[in-house]
């Protein structure tokens, strides 16, 4: 017979002796880096609670950053999580909405388990609706908050300690061509001039993508007239890339998960926006620049997005400039 799951309670169960917690957030980059204040107000609440977070091995670099999970349990999206899942006193599925990811927490079988609300599933009963037009951050602490827990949906920083950099000398500026998706990637000839500006300005750059992203790499290189020494592109690791964003003195990226990294360091940013409204996926207050036609669209299409082709080079090149010349009248 299977055990009946209980609903995390609405309210008071932050103050609940809680000997395990198993969290779920099996998703990439920018996905880990928005759960960052929902992680850390978990620990806030139970703070003796081991909490582990079912997530994928590649990101384990990123999570030792976090300084609110105990250890890494590797899976991948929505599959049956490992045996160190079971039995929790609490599943918390930062996951998605469900019904499988939170099904794939009940099968666990958690004393208790806080998701939002889903009409297949009772264990979900009493939980939050759920809100498509919230703000990625926002609604992972608003899940904790309606179990009573305290939150703070700007406690996206990270320490990045001694994580290595491929860089040397002076900060360099860091151009990020990749995107998960070809809707959110911006054409290479527009990052060839937008590189080509501020290296003719003097600025040290850095290009970095994944390897799929070599071959725009050598578009901007070459037309930008960039040293072939600038490109790491497809050769850094997680943690070498977190290091040269954290010590950049620029980031301008697309909306994928390196502008998370650069909110998470405080790196002042430009940030390129598509088909996906800032307003949902957008960078806290602080040094970052978001540029967004205001026209929504597929975030999965397989040609760039019509609003991120009306962002133009010389658009990006003014943000750029700008947020250079104010960090050179400040520290961060």
């Amino acid at each position: 017979m299977t055990r009946q799951v209980r609903p995390a309670e609405q309210r008071g169960s932050a103050s609940t002796v809680i000997g395990h917690i198993v969290v779920l957030r099996a998703l990439g980059l920018g996905d880990l880096l928005t759960a960052v204040p929902a992680l850390r107000a978990l620990r806030g609440s139970h703070p003796t609670a081991t909490i582990s977070l079912a997530a994928p091995q590649w990101l384990a670099p990123l999570v030792t950053m976090i300084d609110a999970v105990d250890r890494l349990l590797p899976t991948e999206e929505l599959a049956a999580l490992p045996h160190g899942a079971a039995g929790a006193g609490l599943a918390v599925n930062l996951h998605g909405r469900g019904p499988q990811s939170t099904a794939r927490l009940a099968e666990t079988a958690p004393r208790s388990l806080l998701a939002f609300a889903h009409p297949d599933l009772p264990c979900t009963a009493g939980g939050p609706s759920w809100d498509d037009a919230e703000h990625e951050v926002r609604r992972w602490c608003r899940l904790l908050e309606h179990a009573g827990m305290a939150t703070d949906a700007y406690d996206l920083r990270l320490d990045c300690g001694s994580a290595p950099s491929r860089s040397g000398g002076a900060a360099p500026g860091v151009l990020h061509l990749g995107a998960s998706a070809p809707a959110r990637r911006w054409p290479a000839r527009r990052w060839a001039a937008v590189a080509a500006a501020l290296a003719g300005d003097g600025h040290p750059l850095v290009l970095t993508g994944a390897a799929e992203d070599r071959p725009a790499a050598e578009v901007v290189r070459r037309a930008g007239r960039l040293p072939g020494s600038c490109s790491l592109v497809g050769r850094t690791t997680l943690a070498e890339l977190a290091g040269l964003v954290a010590r950049a003195a620029l980031v301008v990226v697309g909306d994928t998960g390196v502008a998370h990294l650069a909110s998470a360091f405080g790196t002042p940013s430009v940030i390129l926006f598509g088909p996906v409204s800032p307003a949902r996926w957008g960078p806290p207050p602080g040094p970052h620049r978001v540029l967004w036609a205001g026209c929504l669209g597929d975030p999965h299409a397989q040609q760039t997005d019509p609003g991120l082709l009306r962002i133009t080079a010389d658009a990006v090149l003014a943000e750029a400039r700008s947020a250079l010349s104010d960090g050179d009248r400040g520290s961060r």
